[in-house]
Formats: structure tokens, C-alpha cells, sequence
């Protein structure tokens, strides 16, 4: 999981978008039998580290972007 510095809230990968995305934002959320997740957008499938979030990913709650640490909950 992923704490969003500014706000201090742990996103559960319901992820907003960049607002320079072009793609469709169709996300699809799967576990792997590590305990690993993995999310689909538009036919790519990845696992999320700090790199992908501090370059993507926007805060659900506060909005901020470039704003991640990582969550020990």
C-alpha cells in the first residue's frame, strides 16, 4: 500500500488518473497467489511500485500527484 504524503491517507488503488492520460481508464484489479497486485488499464497489465505511483498516480482523496510513500498498514 501506498500513504499519499500530503494528506496522509492510504489509497486501496481506487486511482484517478494523471489528467494527461489518454487512455480509456477502464482499471481492472487482481491478487496474485503472492499477495501481489496487479492492475489492468487499457490492456496493460502491471504491478504498482513508488516509482509508478510518484509518476502517475493522483491521490483519490486530496488530488495531489508526485506525493507518495509507502504504508507499513
Amino acid at each position: 500500500m501506498f500513504i499519499c504524503k500530503k494528506c496522509g491517507k492510504v489509497d486501496n488503488f481506487n486511482l484517478m488518473f494523471n489528467p494527461e492520460y489518454k487512455g480509456e481508464k477502464n482499471i481492472q484489479k487482481s491478487i496474485d497467489k503472492n499477495g501481489n497486485i496487479h492492475i489492468t488499464t487499457d490492456n496493460y497489465t502491471f504491478i504498482p511500485d513508488i516509482n509508478f505511483m510518484n509518476k502517475h498516480a493522483v491521490c483519490s482523496y486530496c488530488g495531489s500527484i508526485y506525493c507518495w510513500g509507502i504504508s507499513d498498514r
